[in-house]
Order: structure tokens, then sequence, then C-alpha cells
């Protein structure tokens, strides 16, 4: 037990200094350069980190393995390394240049949020680990918006005290899952003053969720959006923040969904879960290489 722990302290510190190392780069390369730079290092992290490798291709293989071949999920895996080399870098930089960030990050159906935002209630963003979805809450607080996001905590707190000192810096507000009491009624604050919440929806929430079909898989899933927006009469509106051929990025909204009432409380969760996931599933198929594969979505079907 004692060096298990010390072998992850190891990768912690060694997952620092190579975050710090990028830091510096990405504050001193030009923007034209960065992209290049980041293929350089996925390359790396896609053949030297095997366990985040092997995750990916099991992940991608339950959820397309009757639908591509072999070599198209390698290609999707290799291309899910690529973005997260280039999020992590843009995070390092344009985190901290908001003129530029303004600039590469741009909105399509706006107004459907300005719309909800009119009745007073907050909006509950509704999106997934999809995109540099860290750079969407920084664009709409940059763009005048009250912008408030629940998380988990990293691992390692060196980093996340990096981002949580950015967000802070453009007066994003971190409310993080745990404790659960603490992370409600931080949320229905927010909502009450007409902000938004951010809540990604797409990571396995073991025995606290409830199951719905994600790919054709059952997979745990958190109820929180539904359940705020029964307590507070929130808009519920999926969003999600997609890249362009040019590196340029798009926050898409989504008009918001109606919730419909079933026979039970459960069948309520369950259905307006299943619509929401429907939207987030939509989006990873049409932008596979987009969503966090490293994740262990399916956890009751993956390799222990």
């Amino acid at each position: 037990m004692a060096s298990k722990t010390v072998g992850k302290n190891i990768l912690y510190f060694i997952g620092w200094v190579v975050l710090s190392t990028c830091s510096l780069i990405a504050r001193i390369t030009p923007q034209r350069y960065l992209y290049s730079f980041a293929r350089g290092i996925s390359y790396l992290g896609y053949k030297f980190n095997r366990k985040q490798r092997e995750i990916a291709l099991e992940s991608l293989n339950i959820a397309f393995g009757n639908e591509k071949t072999p070599g198209e999920i390698e290609g999707i895996a290799r291309d899910c390394f690529v973005f997260m080399a280039k999020a992590s870098l843009e995070l390092m930089s344009l985190m901290d240049k908001p003129a530029l960030l303004k600039k590469q990050v741009s909105f399509v159906g706006k107004q459907s949020l300005d719309n909800a935002l009119k009745h007073g209630k907050g909006v509950i963003l509704v999106s997934a680990h999809f995109g540099n979805f860290p750079l969407m809450m920084a664009r709409l607080s940059l763009e005048g918006y009250k912008v408030a996001g629940i998380m988990r905590p990293m691992h390692d707190p060196r980093i996340e005290g990096i981002f949580l000192k950015k967000r802070n810096k453009l007066n994003i507000i971190t409310i993080y899952s745990q404790p659960r009491k603490a992370c409600v009624d931080n949320s229905i604050r927010v909502l009450r003053d007409n902000r938004l919440l951010f809540i990604p929806i797409d990571q396995h929430f073991g025995t606290g969720g409830i199951m719905v079909n994600f790919f054709g898989r059952k997979a745990a899933t958190a109820t929180g959006p539904v359940v705020l927006a029964q307590r507070t009469k929130s808009a519920v509106m999926p969003c999600f923040i997609v890249r362009q051929p040019d590196d340029t990025h798009k926050i898409i909204f989504e008009e918001a969904l109606i919730l419909e009432d079933g026979q039970t409380p459960e069948n309520t969760l369950v259905s307006n879960i299943q619509k929401l996931t429907d939207i987030i599933e939509s989006y990873i198929r049409k932008y596979p290489a987009e969503w966090g594969w490293v994740h262990r979505r399916w956890k009751s079907e993956m390799k222990k």
C-alpha cells in the first residue's frame, strides 16, 4: 500500500512538472506554433502513456466496436490525444490572454441563453467533458455572464491549484462535487442569483446516479440537472464547445429542454436524463475525437 502511494505521488509530481513546463512554453510560444508543439506532445503521450491509451481504445471499442474498423478506432484515439494536448496548451495560454480568447471563441444560438435568463431563475448548462469546456466557461465570463461550474477536484492539489487560480482570475465560481450537501446548497444559491451553472453529466457516477443508455450500454449518470431544475425552476440548456478546422472554437447552445413528468419521480429522472444523454451522445458521434475517451465511462463493462 505504501509503495502504491509513493508511486502515485511520483506520477503526480511528474504531471505537475510537465504541466508547469508546458505552461511556460505556452506563454512564450507564438500562437501559430502552439498547435504543432501540441501534436508532438500528443505523439509522445500516445506512445508512452500505455494505461490511458488502453482505456481510450477499450472505451472506443465499447462505443463503436460494431460500427467502426480497428483502424478507425485507433485513429480516433490518436486524434483524441492530439485534442487533449491542444486543449491543455490552450488553457495555459488563452486563459491568461482575454482578448485573444474572445477572438478565438465565438457563439452560436446565444439568443436562446439570453431568453432563458430573462426569467430570472438562472440557467443550468448541461454539457460533457467534451471540447475545451473550461474555455467555454471562461468565454462566457468574459462576455459578462455570471458563471459557476460543478467540478471534481483533480487528484493532485498542486495541479488543481493552478486551474483554480485561473478560474478565480476570470470570476468563475468553482463548486466542488463533494461534499454533496455543500454542492447542492451552493448550486441553488448560484441559480437563485440568476447565474449560469455548468454541469457535465458524462462521467461514471457510481451508485449515486441512475442507469441510462449511452452508446447502447447502460451507464451510471448524475441526476443533478433535473433535480436542481425541479427545485429552482431554472432552465436546462444543453451546450457544447466545438473545435473548428482552424483551431478556433464555437460555443453552441441548444434549445432549453422541456422537462417531462413521469408516472413516478424515478421515471421523471430517467426520462429527462436520458434525453440529455442522447444529446451528448449525438455530439460525441459527430465529433468523436473531442470527448474524453480516457475516462472509464462504463466501469461495469471495462477491465478492472
